[in-house]
């Protein structure tokens, strides 16, 4: 399963059941990556590893346009050629993106040799990480996997959760944060401090951040935390 949400085949089966993958968000910020390979799929797994921070390199003969207006910005470095062994020294994270198998299946046996996380588009059962289909909102992000079950329910899922988790929950989020900003700074008991925040969070404040009704978030502040917790928030400026 790709961030496209679109298919993939199934993994290896253990008695007829996929492996458990362990769910993670990876801190890729600064890191170096690699992409082998210069096409539209390249292009997608390029800008998703840009998004995340990583520093990307990019092997290929040929670049997909979008790469290649990159290249020109120097967003990423490109690398001119096919693949070669002893690319991936060095990466973080490796990602097998070409129109040949045999080179994608060279890929995947250094970087999984050398220790290093590797996806194979298409070809799961060749990788040591699969990607989920996602859905971001801010600092917010929804991840669906099936495990290469079912990639279409998968893309159907992300779907629906981008139906229902709409643009309003970034700003939603961004209150959040604020929110425990305040509280941490307002509120030196620790059991205290989980029992307001988990308040706040279940509190149905949705709409009322959409609309910036002042008056009904610092009820519902006031009430979960006290005044000396809507104070702190106020410092924020979160509506100015």
């Amino acid at each position: 399963m790709n961030e496209e949400g679109k298919a993939e085949p199934g993994g290896p089966a253990t008695g007829g059941v996929g492996p458990r993958y362990f769910a993670a968000f990876l801190d890729l910020r600064g890191r170096p990556a690699l992409v082998v390979g210069g096409g539209a799929v390249a292009a997608r797994k390029v800008e998703t590893l840009r998004q995340s921070g990583a520093r990307v390199t990019v092997v290929s003969p040929e670049l997909h346009p979008d790469l290649a207006a990159l290249a020109r910005q120097q967003a990423i470095i490109w690398e001119p050629r096919g693949y070669r062994p002893g690319d991936c020294h060095g990466m973080a994270l490796v990602i097998a993106a070409t129109d040949d198998a045999g080179t994608n299946s060279q890929v995947a046996r250094e970087a999984q040799s050398n220790g290093i996380w590797v996806n194979v588009v298409d070809c799961p059962q060749e990788s040591s990480f699969i990607v989920p289909a996602v859905v971001h909102r801010g600092s917010l992000s929804l991840a669906v996997s099936t495990g290469g079950a079912s990639p279409a329910l998968a893309a159907r899922l992300r779907r629906r959760l981008e139906e229902q988790f709409g643009p309003e929950w970034e700003g939603y989020l961004e209150f959040l944060r604020a929110a425990r900003r305040a509280v941490l700074a307002a509120v030196p008991d620790g059991a205290r401090r989980a029992r307001i925040l988990r308040g706040l969070a279940e509190a149905d404040l949705l709409d009322a951040v959409a609309r910036r009704d002042e008056a009904v978030i610092r009820q519902a502040v006031e009430s979960i935390g006290g005044a000396p917790v809507w104070a702190e928030l106020q410092k924020e400026h979160l509506w100015r």
